[in-house]
C-alpha cells in the first residue's frame, strides 16, 4: 500500500494557462518532491487542459469540466486528496522558491493549522503579510490568512465541513473563523514566507466589497451573534479613536501638554 503523502497540492484553475503554468513549474522546481500534485479545472477553453495533459506524469490527479464555482472546484480537490495537510495554490499563485518546502517541513505533523507569511503582489506594488502568532477573533473578524499560506489538515474538512458552496466570495474565511474560534483547532505560526498572491482575483476586485461584507455578516450572525453586535460596537469606538487621533485641535493640546497622547 503506497504511503500517505503528508501534503496535497491542489490548484484550482480556469482559463488562466499563463497563471497556470506560473503556478505548476513553481511546485514541480521545489527540491523537496514527496507531496501529492491535484490541478481541478473548470473546463478551460484557452488551452489549460491541453498544458495540464501534457505534464499529467507529474500530476497524481486532474479532471477538467464545468463546476459550480470556485469552492465546488476546491471541494472537489479536497475529496480527492489523500495528503495529511492540504494547500490551495490556485492559478497565479506561487511557492517562494525552490526550497521553500525542503527548509519548513519539518515544521508540519502536529498541528491542524500551520500558517506563514505571504508575500501580495497587486499592480502597483509588493508587500509582504506578517501575521502574528497568536490568533485573536479581531484577526478574524477584520481580516483573514491567505490560504496560500496555510497548511490545513485533511481532517479538519471531516470534522468542520467542506468550503460552503452557498457563498461566492468568503468560503475559505468562513471555514478558518469556525476552526479557530468555534471548533478551537490547534494552530502554529512559523515566521517564514511561503507562497506569494497576485491579488488580481475576485476576492481582491473592489466590486466584490460589498457581497464580501454581506457574506461575512452572514457567517457571523449565524455562528457569533453575540460578539458581532460587542464588535459592532467595538467598530464605531476604533473609528472615533481614528478620528480623534487625526484631528488638528487635539494634536496641538498633546503637544502643548494639554492632553496626553493616546
Amino acid at each position: 500500500m503506497p504511503e500517505k503523502p503528508l501534503i496535497s497540492f491542489i490548484t484550482v484553475n480556469l482559463n488562466d494557462v499563463e497563471g497556470l503554468k506560473r503556478t505548476m513549474f513553481s511546485i514541480f522546481g521545489q527540491i523537496w518532491q514527496k507531496f501529492e500534485y491535484i490541478v481541478i479545472d473548470g473546463g478551460s477553453i484557452d488551452g489549460s487542459r491541453e498544458f495540464i495533459e501534457s505534464h499529467s506524469n507529474k500530476i497524481d490527479y486532474w479532471v477538467s469540466e464545468k463546476d459550480s464555482g470556485i469552492y465546488n472546484a476546491m471541494n472537489k480537490g479536497i475529496k480527492a486528496a489523500n495528503g495529511e495537510y492540504l494547500l490551495f495554490l490556485n492559478s497565479g499563485d506561487h511557492l517562494f522558491g525552490n526550497q521553500v518546502l525542503s527548509k519548513n517541513i519539518h515544521e508540519l505533523g502536529f498541528f491542524d493549522l500551520v500558517y506563514f507569511n505571504i508575500q501580495i503582489i497587486n499592480k502597483n506594488n509588493v508587500h509582504i503579510i506578517s501575521y502574528p502568532s497568536h490568533l485573536r477573533f479581531t484577526d478574524l473578524f477584520y481580516g483573514t490568512l491567505c490560504h496560500q499560506c496555510v497548511f490545513i489538515k485533511k481532517t479538519l474538512f471531516a470534522e468542520i465541513s467542506l468550503y460552503d458552496e452557498n457563498l461566492k466570495i468568503v468560503s475559505d474565511w468562513k471555514f478558518l473563523i469556525l476552526a479557530l474560534f468555534k471548533f478551537n483547532c490547534s494552530y502554529k505560526k512559523v515566521d517564514n514566507l511561503l507562497s506569494t498572491y497576485y491579488s488580481d482575483g475576485i476576492s481582491a476586485d473592489n466590486q466584490n466589497e460589498q457581497i464580501i461584507m454581506e457574506e461575512r455578516q452572514r457567517v457571523l450572525k449565524k455562528y457569533f451573534e453575540n460578539f458581532f453586535y460587542e464588535m459592532d460596537e467595538l467598530n464605531e469606538l476604533r473609528s472615533t479613536i481614528k478620528n480623534l487621533k487625526g484631528s488638528k485641535k487635539i494634536n496641538l493640546l498633546i503637544k502643548f501638554g494639554l492632553l496626553n497622547k493616546f
